[in-house]
């Protein structure tokens, strides 16, 4: 670590450039008086009992599943009678009866009710490993009053990400490396207590946000032997302060999306960055990963919205001495911090970009008469650069898959229209229901420019044989991102196992790139002896100048495989070289962790390479963070 004389003369800077500007700081509304310091941590001053929370508590195991995704009480479920229900009150589809669900899961997998795989029910801590604890760490943590735990639980629920292999271990019991204290820092400083003590003991040290990672990232080394130390951000969720004159805000890493949102939300604010895991995934995470939103057409990547990045690492804590929007000092440090996956250190304050809440926003959807048409109206948009603030393209697979989420309709009436609508695309205008595909839109600003926009895109798919199909079908679109991760766990419970990634590619090869991706997953599974068609599909999610985002589902029924995990690592295997093959990316944002580092040498040369492992050298030489992600 840095010597204190050091950290002391920074403060003293820092804390005086901050009386400067905090004439034009504004509280966040129904908060405590925040303070304008630069070396003061609010848990030293008062009582922890007090402290707000956030939507997830510090015992997540409260609300959440801890052998699958999301809240407890929201499931996908197949009821007495038979048919598909979403339980819970918290999304728009909880309550609702989904009846074409079931006849849609038994005729793409070749699956029946009859077979049934249900999970571990609850966790057993005696199968948990115990702890391998440094006393002499663990005593030194306890003189800092920071809270920590080595209870079965806490620890289990930071041991994984949601890697299928990771979630379908959890639901068979089956327990190997985990972390061995869990501690919740309440600030910056207390990070850097923290840090201070992991590297005079030589203690792993595992940062933690959402746990949302589905690329092995949070995944122990298996033979690390050192006590590892996950370092849970989530009681760092604070907006520090709003700076209305050059709209941004400064806030806590440890803070999550649907929080954040809400919080700015009370002050006219928002981020507008809403990646599908915004419910759970933390700012510290989306800076670590180089996370994208839904809504990066308007708002930027994380990239573009961060302005300032305070992280603690094992030689000090790294940030810049102004928060200027731009500089020309050598390679910028942030990108070395950005992508980093917790390799060198824990994000703990970020200043972000912040918009005023648009003034009117309207959903949209426009139904082609096939994949190719799609993608070239897409390319188009691109080109005139009039993308609304979310556009993204289904194949058909996936088109006929929304459909079966579609909950029962209350009325004839509704009914009807369904009908008729249905008949004047299939009959009246000629559209193969086994072709077409459904674009869905949102448009974001103010009302009169929103509907110049929104005509400017329509005529536009016009031109591709486009066709409106109404806000209600955009809207519904929006809203199934964030439930269709839990459709995933409805699938384990009846020998059905799948996964999603991603890729970026230019336009020039995203038709090649979907049709020679989806072939290799059937072709292999084929090959390795899946004995059902599996379910392969893709989507058009993020749109650029010269290219897209591409994001893919696979799935497969594995009864008959004596290890189905192994088989399907294989195939996803298979898929992530025809990815590259086929001039893709290694990922646009789920990041690389543990999952993909086989290729990152590949990817950004053995040079590049060499120059990530020297900063990791230099930074952390004695692998404090020792997640082994990337490298």
């Amino acid at each position: 670590m840095a010597s204190n004389s050091n950290i002391s003369e920074l403060q003293q800077n820092a804390k005086e450039r901050l009386r400067i500007i905090s004439g034009h700081l504004q509280k966040p509304a129904n908060r405590e008086q925040l303070r304008v310091s630069a070396n003061e941590c609010k848990a030293e001053a008062a009582d922890r009992s007090l402290e707000k929370t956030g939507t997830i508590p510090k015992r997540r195991q409260d609300i959440l599943k801890w052998n699958g995704w999301g809240y407890n009480d929201s499931k996908f479920m197949f009821n007495k009678k038979g048919q598909a229900e979403f339980t819970g009150k918290r999304y728009r589809l909880s309550g609702m009866v989904l009846p074409a669900l079931r006849e849609w899961f038994e005729k793409t997998f070749g699956a029946s009710l009859e077979h049934k795989t249900p999970a571990r029910s609850a966790l057993n801590p005696s199968e948990v490993p115990p702890p391998i604890l440094n006393e002499g760490f663990v005593q030194d943590l306890k003189g800092t009053a920071i809270p920590f735990s080595h209870e079965a639980e806490d620890r289990i629920f930071r041991a994984h990400g949601h890697c299928l292999h990771e979630v379908f271990a959890l639901r068979e019991g089956k327990f190997e490396r985990v972390p061995d204290l869990v501690v919740w820092p309440n600030c910056h400083n207390e990070v850097e207590k923290i840090v201070e003590l992991a590297c005079k003991h030589n203690i792993c040290v595992m940062p933690f946000g959402g746990g949302t990672s589905v690329s092995n990232a949070v995944e122990c080394p298996s033979d690390e032997k050192r006590t590892i130390l996950s370092l849970d951000t989530s009681q760092m969720n604070r907006i520090l302060w709003i700076d209305e004159k050059n709209l941004t805000a400064h806030v806590e890493a440890g803070i999550v999306g649907q929080d954040l949102e809400r919080l700015l939300n009370e002050s006219g604010y928002c981020t507008g960055h809403e990646p599908d895991s915004m419910e759970f995934s933390t700012l510290g995470g989306w800076v670590a990963t180089r996370a994208s939103g839904m809504k990066k057409n308007i708002y930027g990547n994380i990239e573009d919205l961060v302005v300032h990045i305070r992280m603690v690492t094992p030689r000090g804590v790294i940030e810049k001495s102004c928060q200027g929007p731009r500089m020309s000092t050598g390679p910028d440090i942030y990108h070395f911090i950005m992508g980093s996956e917790g390799t060198l250190g824990v994000v703990t304050e970020v200043t972000i970009k912040i918009r005023p809440i648009p003034e009117y926003q309207k959903y949209g959807s426009v139904v082609f008469p096939n994949f190719d048409q799609g993608v070239a109206c897409l390319r188009e948009v691109a080109k005139q650069r009039c993308a609304p603030a979310s556009i993204r393209l289904m194949d058909n697979e996936q088109f006929q898959f929304g459909h079966a989420l579609k909950p029962q309709v209350s009325s004839i009436f509704t009914s009807f229209l369904d009908g008729l609508k249905k008949f004047y695309i299939t009959k009246f205008k000629g559209f193969d229901p086994n072709q077409l595909c459904v674009a869905t839109l949102l448009f974001e600003g103010d009302r009169e420019k929103v509907l110049q926009h929104e005509k400017q895109v329509y005529d536009i798919a016009a031109k591709f044989g486009g066709l409106a199909a109404g806000e209600d079908n955009g809207q519904r679109g929006y809203m199934l991102t964030f439930v269709i991760a839990y459709l995933r766990d409805l699938g384990m419970d009846y020998y059905v196992i799948g996964e999603s990634f991603e890729t970026s590619v230019p336009w020039d090869r995203v038709l090649d790139l979907c049709s020679n991706v989806k072939e290799r997953i059937i072709r292999e599974c084929k090959e390795k002896g899946v004995q059902f068609p599996p379910l392969s599909t893709c989507r058009v999610t993020q749109t650029y100048d010269a290219g897209a985002c591409v994001y893919f589902y696979f799935a497969f029924n594995y009864r008959g495989l004596g290890d189905p995990i192994h088989v399907y690592d294989q195939i996803e295997h298979a898929a992530r070289e025809e990815i590259l093959a086929n001039g893709g990316s290694l990922s646009h944002h789920h990041g690389v962790g543990k999952l993909r580092k086989h290729w990152l040498q590949e990817t950004i040369s053995d040079v590049g390479l060499g120059m990530l492992r020297s900063v990791k050298e230099y930074v952390d030489p004695n692998n404090i963070f020792g997640n082994r992600n990337l490298l």
